[in-house]
């Protein structure tokens, strides 16, 4: 009841707060525990943690597979996620449910033509940077001794669509777009995260990671399920390494999954570029990690 309070009023950083506080009651109830789990989906959704409210989709719907609501905001999440084969299937499973659900069937004739021009869904605001709004949230970074980069660098330049584009030793993703850092009734500063996936040429983005949230506890929301794209299956929460590059000195810095963002962003040697703080993410004594850390600098934990 008071996540549904706080959803009504848009405070979706709290509803989730409420939700999860729910669902560690552990109450046995199957049904709760799905509404719990699609209701924290839908405000994960509106914060734009797609990935977070794809999984809460997912294990509402293996509690109650008839759960419509949960599987409507798993092919939105898809949608958003451009996985457009995916979202027909969750729209398909659904419409054998009902097939007289308009959601559904407008989602997957959105989804079949997107999947057949091979194009990505356009976004609906303009990338913006850490300054828009002037010293209302610059101040609030300088106080926290966050350095801030205003301007693109050489590795970052900004293309049409109002997309900004990240190159990292010739892997290239674009970022989720129209969000940026924001102050919330508290005086907390809330940041759009970007995670790349440099073994896989993938990304996530948390639009709303409050400073004061752990790493870790994005990580067990953000992998409760295994990514589509994860067949080796070793991206598990605790199988997880997280890095940020200092691009000045071409080192790199191992971070704490225990940490919160605030304390990784006072790092002396982390700089937020294009108002989007950055981490690099990889499995475990992956073959692939090192090789990519060959003959690098890397500062361990």
């Amino acid at each position: 009841n008071e996540g549904n309070e706080y959803f009504k009023e848009k405070d979706y950083g709290r509803a989730v707060a409420a939700y999860s506080e729910g669902l560690r009651r552990r109450c046995g109830d199957a049904g709760l525990d799905a509404v719990l789990l699609a209701n924290r989906g839908a405000a994960h959704f509106h914060l734009g943690n797609y990935r977070s409210a794809l999984n809460d989709a997912i294990q509402a719907k293996k509690l109650k597979p008839t759960h419509l609501k949960a599987i409507i905001r798993g092919a939105l999440c898809h949608m958003e996620l451009k996985n457009f084969s995916e979202a027909i299937a969750w729209c398909e499973e659904g419409l054998q449910i009902d097939s007289t659900e308009k959601k559904l069937v407008e989602i997957r004739a959105k989804a079949d033509k997107l999947k057949l021009q091979g194009t990505f869904l356009e976004p609906q605001t303009d990338f913006s940077t850490c300054c828009q709004g002037g010293a209302v949230v610059a101040l609030p970074c300088s106080e926290r001794n966050i350095k801030l980069v205003l301007e693109p660098s050489d590795e970052e330049e900004e293309v049409s669509g109002g997309l900004a584009e990240i190159s990292l030793d010739g892997f290239r993703s674009d970022s989720a777009t129209g969000a940026k850092v924001h102050l919330d009734a508290d005086g907390n500063l809330n940041w759009p995260v970007l995670f790349l996936y440099p073994e896989h040429e993938q990304t996530d983005f948390i639009v709303a990671f409050h400073e004061n949230s752990r790493f870790i506890d994005h990580l067990m929301v953000m992998f409760a399920e295994l990514p589509p794209w994860d067949l080796g299956k070793k991206y598990l929460p605790n199988n997880l390494q997280l890095y940020f590059e200092d691009e000045k000195r071409e080192e790199m810095y191992e971070v704490n999954p225990e940490h919160t963002l605030l304390q990784v962003l006072q790092h002396e040697r982390y700089f937020v570029k294009a108002g989007t703080p950055t981490v690099l993410v990889f499995a475990k004594r992956s073959p692939f990690s090192k090789k990519y850390f060959s003959g690098k600098k890397v500062h361990r934990l």
